[in-house]
């Protein structure tokens, strides 16, 4: 081969070696380009760009005239990269005094090797400008010294986030409830309409540059959505008050708890709903387990005898008594073995239906239940919503405690006859005589008035379910009977209201204590409505185990007599004239009126 021959064939060598490359480096521009290109792209997108978590907002929670009683404000999280902190110490020291931090906390969560540790939560945004104009004017100084670079600080990056905030602080706070650290509702409104205020997070990303985001490149890849606001049906005037009364009632009481409850009988709505003690949600050392229960509608106690109520209103729907039917009233009553007494001893009375009412007589009460039976009074137990939880929208709320008529003993008619042997909450009680004020129509309560999107559109809940539980009249019937309660010889005279008719009725009861299964302490209350011909508001004052004076009428009455007096003035609620016509409490008074009438007519003709 000559040497021309040999030349030209190394030349087409490398010619084909060069062409083999270039066809290599041809698919592998392919593959890159094409094949593999959005792997390239995640992996680059990894490397220099970071994405966290959007935090969305909570939903407000709105009183039914638009002040807030719970919102959302910014704050922002702090968290570290440790890996490219690179000096710990002097971090610690520019950064520690700015967010009031322990310098050598500090340091112990700025040294190590984990990608995320947060070292701040919930602090103000400006508070993160601090820090951040800190650590620039740090960096840009140690650029200009021989530890350079390998000085600088990083790793630090902020995440928005939001704190809960309770304009109204101790006001509505059983009511409304608080949020757990993870932002979740932990009780009262916060818990059992979580769901409704719980927003959706969003997703954004950011550049990477050495462990800081790079400012500018934040970029939000998901949007957030603001949870639904809510509009209570609480009012907070009424709320203030009704707040104010209760606690000053079980500090001077030293009861154990209390609560206030407004209600409007046609709605179902409650104006207020008022506990004590409470506790300031904007501040995390005055909340305890027990303050976050609500006891309006999570104790349940018997009634004692406001659940009287109950058994004159069966007997007079069932027309086995009229407000006028006699009877002869002992201060004790043998049943089934067992002596029942009534609160102050008497000789043998002759009272009607309307004064054992008045006077609230245990022993008139057993009687009435004997004539109305034990089926009979159960079913009206039930009717009234005795047993049944109210769906009040209120957490962990009790069906109370009402057994059939097969787990009755020999002495359960007598003792269920004047408000003991079953249990209620103060929401179920409300609700009886809100069911009366209603002429006997029973609209369950609802705390709910409807939702507020995110433009602001209002939608109002839907009404309340309502059940025909009395006729009209003897709803009437009632309510004049209940009127002698508030009487000078009634039991609550301390919850008359000057210029307007009250009704309502005391409660004294036997408080059960799980503790030693006995009884001890006593439940003292006083539910009333007014006005008592054409009853706008029901107001029930409860008050758990207070010491010393213990009488419904004395404890209870006062309050609610200051918190009507407050609604209807108010609600702009005109005075109505006092009744003209009084029923009679005894035979005496009976037989002389019917005698005033007659001789009234005698001289008419």
């Amino acid at each position: 081969m000559s040497q021309d021959q040999i030349v030209q064939d190394r030349i087409r060598k490398v010619v084909a070696v060069l062409i083999i490359i270039m066809m290599l480096f041809g698919l592998r521009l392919i593959e890159i380009q094409a094949i593999r290109a959005q792997e390239y792209v995640e992996k680059v997108d990894i490397e220099l760009n970071k994405s966290a978590t959007l935090l969305a907002p909570r939903g407000a929670i709105f009183d039914k005239n638009g002040v807030e009683l719970a919102r959302s404000i910014s704050a922002i999280n702090i968290a570290v990269d440790q890996t490219v902190v690179n000096d710990p110490i002097n971090a610690a020291k520019l950064v520690a005094p700015i967010l009031g931090l322990n310098e050598s906390e500090l340091i112990l969560n700025l040294t190590g090797q984990r990608r995320y540790v947060l070292i701040a939560k919930n602090i103000e945004p400006s508070k993160w400008r601090d820090v951040y104009a800190a650590l620039t004017a740090y960096n840009i100084a140690i650029l200009k010294t021989p530890e350079g670079i390998s000085k600088r600080i990083g790793g630090f990056v902020p995440e928005r986030s939001y704190i809960r905030e309770y304009p109204t602080g101790k006001l509505s706070s059983s009511l409304v409830g608080i949020i757990n650290d993870q932002g979740a509702g932990a009780s009262g409104i916060e818990s059992s309409l979580n769901s409704i205020l719980t927003g959706t997070n969003g997703k954004y990303v950011y550049a990477n540059g050495r462990g800081n985001i790079i400012p500018g490149s934040e970029q939000i890849r998901i949007e957030t959505k603001s949870g639904t606001s809510i509009r209570l049906t609480i009012d907070r005037d009424v709320q203030w008050v009704a707040q104010n009364a209760i606690s000053q009632a079980v500090a001077a009481a030293r009861a154990e708890s209390g609560t206030v409850i407004v209600m409007d009988p046609k709605t179902g709505h409650i104006l207020a709903q008022a506990s004590a003690p409470t506790f300031d949600p904007n501040n995390s050392e005055s909340i305890t387990q027990n303050r976050l229960r609500n006891p309006s509608v999570q104790e349940v106690y018997e009634p004692g005898s406001t659940g009287k109520v109950i058994t004159v209103a069966a007997a007079l729907e069932e027309k086995l008594v009229t407000p006028n039917t006699v009877f002869s009233i002992p201060y004790s009553l043998q049943v089934a073995g067992e002596t029942f007494r009534d609160h102050e001893k008497h000789p043998l009375q002759r009272l009607t239906t309307t004064g054992l009412l008045a006077v609230s007589s245990n022993t008139g009460s057993i009687k009435l239940g004997q004539v109305l039976g034990k089926y009979a009074l159960y079913s009206y137990l039930k009717k009234f919503g005795i047993g049944e939880n109210t769906n009040s929208k209120l957490p962990g709320e009790s069906a109370g405690i009402l057994h059939p008529v097969k787990d009755w003993s020999g002495t359960s008619l007598p003792t269920i006859a004047f408000g003991q042997g079953y249990s209620v909450t103060a929401m179920q009680a409300t609700s009886v005589f809100a069911t009366i004020a209603n002429d006997g129509v029973r609209v369950k309560p609802t705390i709910l008035a409807g939702l507020v999107d995110q433009t602001g559109k209002f939608t109002a809940s839907e009404k309340s379910e309502s059940i025909q539980v009395l006729s009209q009249q003897t709803a009437q019937s009632l309510r004049k009977m209940m009127e002698s309660v508030v009487s000078p010889n009634g039991t609550a005279p301390s919850a008359a209201i000057e210029g307007y008719r009250v009704a309502g009725k005391t409660g004294t009861a036997e408080r059960y204590n799980s503790n030693c299964g006995c009884y001890s302490g006593y439940t003292a209350s006083f539910i009333g409505f007014a006005p008592a011909d054409q009853p706008k508001y029901v107001v029930n004052v409860t008050i758990q185990d207070p010491k010393g004076m213990h009488w419904g009428g004395v404890l209870a009455g006062p309050v609610f007599k200051k918190v009507m007096s407050f609604v209807l003035q108010n609600q702009r609620i005109k005075p109505t004239p006092v009744s003209e016509t009084h029923l009679s409490l005894t035979e005496a008074a009976l037989k002389s009126k019917i005698l005033a009438n007659k001789n009234s007519k005698k001289a008419g003709a």
